[in-house]
């Protein structure tokens, strides 16, 4: 008897969306689709604005992300004012909004790993629902709550004190940045009071990478079998290869770690990358124009960005990447749930580089801004939380934005999610009669590795309804579960 389950709302991420499931007559999984069922506009609102308000203008889409949005369209405009790209800005302009990007960083993985992520790995992926969340692991495991809480709040403080506010900051504007951060304001992140400090916040990044080692030593056959594919893998990265998460050139390796995107200028995106249309997502689908549809598709994201640098250029940090790229032999890393691996890699990573930066005076310097001959194009890449993340905007001769095109983080993850949907769903419902939570926990926990943020709009907060039917092919209700 062929049937279809639907999971709506897929919980514990920003956005909403929907997974729906069908069987065939024997019970097996025969099609498995996640659907973005919220509708992103963006890009037709902005058309018609002055091209400087895109920095504030479209950060609104994020209340989880909005740095990289306002990063992003801050680099593109770069290009309009002539700029340049990168390290065309004042080293005051360029380390000001990287100390910004990195803290958002680790506000990002940090809320991620220890309030949506963590409660699968703390409390179990089959536990009773009602603590299997950040409430149960406040109250399970009182100090690791705390310390997502505070790290969360550091990253927050580090963009405060960069970008103006904590959230939907006005920092960077098309050629620089509006302010510089003072002594006293650097003393406050360098050394404040304990535990809001670099200091701790290094102690405590590096302690969340250790947990998470100590549970896959511990549960390695769970996370190797879970959702394990071959694919091609996307990001940015330094002209020496080296992991930039703020500026570098794309560069594109398949799943054995050869080169199909050899470092090319970001600025000439769309001679490479295409974005499909299907008819039952709002969200389109990235892939390599010279692969095609069927094999040019990416991951973007933690997972891809250590499978693409050659190394990490900060020392705690790279003594865990070479531990990483030593457990696939040197080859690319194709494991779902290891994406929280490589998220707490660069947790450390953005808190070394956090210090780096608070300790260059170029910080205190008073040059912010360089503008030079103005163009009509401009396209800003950046490696968000998430993902490689595109801003392209063109202007008309009124300095209006006349076009803009987005490709958000989880929009090039689109098919990989899609892929991991389907590989577990296999693995878990197939062959099964009853719709069990632990099953559709399973599915989620495969979207969640990957932190989307599905309409890349406000985090939803508070309790998520869910409500599933598993329907016969006549459109009968045969199991129902509602929470």
């Amino acid at each position: 008897m062929a049937q279809k389950i639907t999971i709506e709302p897929v919980t514990r991420v920003e956005g909403h969306g929907k997974v729906t499931i069908n069987m065939d007559d024997n019970l097996n999984v025969t099609q498995t689709k996640l659907h973005i069922v919220e509708f992103r506009g963006f890009e037709r609102f902005i058309q018609g604005r002055p091209y400087w308000e895109a920095p504030v203008l479209v950060q609104r889409l994020c209340g989880i992300c909005p740095v990289s949005h306002h990063l992003a369209a801050a680099k593109a405009l770069d290009v309009i004012v002539g700029a340049g790209t990168g390290h065309g800005l004042t080293p005051t302009g360029e380390k000001m909004r990287r100390l910004m990007h990195y803290g958002q960083i680790f506000q990002s993985h940090s809320l991620h790993f220890f309030h949506l992520s963590s409660p699968d790995f703390l409390l179990g992926y089959d536990a009773d629902p009602a603590i299997r969340n950040v409430i149960g692991v406040a109250l399970n495991f009182p100090e690791l709550a705390t310390q997502g809480v505070l790290m969360r709040k550091y990253g927050q403080e580090i963009i405060h004190h960069t970008a103006g506010k904590k959230i939907h900051g006005t920092g960077a504007i098309p050629g620089g940045i509006n302010k510089n951060l003072s002594i006293e304001e650097r003393d406050i992140l360098l050394k404040g009071a304990d535990p809001l400090n670099i200091e701790k916040m290094i102690e405590w990044a590096d302690g969340a990478l250790q947990f998470f080692k100590d549970y896959y030593l511990k549960n390695q056959q769970f996370v190797d079998e879970f959702a394990y594919f071959p694919s091609n893998h996307l990001s940015l990265v330094r002209k020496d290869g080296g992991m930039d998460l703020y500026h570098g050139v794309l560069r594109a390796v398949d799943a054995d770690g050869k080169k199909i995107l050899d470092d090319v200028d970001y600025q000439e995106y769309d001679k490479y990358i295409e974005e499909e249309v299907r008819n039952w997502s709002y969200m389109k689908f990235p892939y390599l124009k010279h692969l095609g549809k069927e094999k040019g598709w990416y991951r973007v994201g933690p997972l891809a960005r250590l499978n693409t640098a050659d190394f990490i250029p900060t020392p705690m940090a790279q003594k865990e990447f070479e531990a990483f790229k030593a457990h696939t032999n040197g080859k690319p890393n194709n494991y779902c749930l290891h994406t929280h691996w490589a998220r707490l890699i660069e947790l450390l990573h953005a808190a070394e580089m956090i210090k780096e930066l608070l300790l260059d005076p170029d910080l205190q310097k008073d040059d912010l801004v360089i503008k030079g001959t103005k163009g009509k194009k401009g396209v800003g890449l950046i490696e968000a939380p998430r993902g490689t993340l595109f801003h392209h905007y063109e202007i008309n001769e009124d300095d209006q934005i006349k076009m803009a095109n987005l490709i958000v983080s989880t929009t090039n993850n689109n098919e990989p999610m899609n892929q991991s949907v389907n590989f577990v769903a296999k693995k878990m419902m197939s062959g099964q009669k009853e719709i069990t939570e632990p099953m559709k926990n399973a599915v989620e926990i495969a979207i969640r590795a990957y932190d989307p943020c599905l309409s890349c709009a406000t985090h939803a907060l508070g309790k998520m309804p869910l409500d599933i039917k598993m329907v016969d092919s006549k459109g009968n209700t045969i199991d129902h579960y509602k929470s």
